[in-house]
This record gives C-alpha cells, sequence and structure tokens, in this order.
C-alpha cells in the first residue's frame, strides 16, 4: 500500500465511523423525541436521553480529535519537506565543496539514496566498473573510506543535534 494511500485511509476510515455516528445519532434524537412525547419522564425515556447526549458528545469529540490528527499530520508534512529541502541543498552545497563532476553529482547522488553499484549502473546506462571508479573518486574528494561514512557525513550534524536536544 503507498503512503497517499494510507494517508487517505488514516482520514477516510475515521470520517466514515464519524458519519455513521451521525446518522445513528439522528435516528437516536427522533427516537427520545418520540418517546418522550409518549411517556416524558419515564426510565425508558430518560436512559434513551442519556445515551444520546453521550453518543453526540462522543462524535463531537472524535470530530475534534480527527481534526487535531489531521493538523498534526500537516505540520509534521510541513516539517519533513522543510528538512528534506534543507538536507537537498547542505548536500548540493558539499558536493560543490568537494568539486564533484556532474556524473560525480549523480552517482554520489543514488548512492546516498542507497542503490548500489548494479543498480546505479543501469539508472545511469554506464558499466559498474566505471560507477566504481566514480565513487571512488567521489570517496577521495570527500575524505572518507567507503559508502557508509559517505552516508554518515551527511548524517553526522542531524545525529549531533539530536544527541544535544536529548541533554
Amino acid at each position: 500500500m503507498t503512503l497517499p494511500t494510507q494517508e487517505r485511509l488514516v482520514t477516510l476510515v475515521p470520517a466514515a465511523f464519524l458519519m455513521l455516528q451521525s446518522v445513528a445519532a439522528i435516528f437516536f434524537v427522533g427516537d427520545v423525541l418520540a418517546d418522550m412525547q409518549a411517556e416524558p419522564f419515564g426510565a425508558h425515556s430518560l436512559v434513551e436521553v442519556v445515551v444520546t447526549l453521550a453518543l453526540i458528545c462522543g462524535i463531537a469529540l472524535s470530530a475534534w480529535h480527527l481534526r487535531q490528527t489531521l493538523e498534526r499530520m500537516r505540520a509534521q508534512d510541513r516539517a519533513l519537506a522543510t528538512a528534506r529541502g534543507e538536507l537537498a541543498r547542505t548536500i548540493e552545497r558539499q558536493f560543490d565543496s568537494w568539486g564533484l563532476t556532474p556524473a560525480e553529482r549523480d552517482v554520489g547522488f543514488l548512492a546516498l539514496k542507497g542503490l548500489d553499484v548494479s543498480e546505479i549502473a543501469a539508472l545511469r546506462g554506464a558499466a559498474q566498473g566505471t560507477v566504481r571508479a566514480q565513487l571512488t573518486r567521489i570517496y577521495a574528494k570527500a575524505g572518507v573510506s567507503g559508502r557508509a561514512q559517505f552516508g554518515a557525513w551527511f548524517v553526522e550534524d542531524l545525529l549531533d543535534e539530536g544527541l544535544r536536544a536529548a541533554e
């Protein structure tokens, strides 16, 4: 299941239950009104009034909670988009400072995304040996010994901030 589909389900399923509860509440309000006309202060009528009011309060609380959840999800999406953009800018700046060629930049981005040599070669229409040579040059320019250190170079500052925030 794709992420947008999951996000839609997170919204649609609770909304569908809210609609179902609302229909039930309308039915119970009508039933309570009819019972109140027949027997205004009977035990049965009073119990139905309390249950109907509880249902309506539950609907209102669920709607408020769904709204809060959707607002929180939107805020997280905005924060994630900002973080992605900042990471992309950081990578671009660092690639500039290392003096990577356009081909090395492409290979570097694909390596950071987690693709292996054969996948990068297939995407770029290049030989695996060419990709290995480009990765070797990238690692040398970055002053790292391999893929793990190359990826860690960009994550290190984020982890340091997280550790400082936890202290």
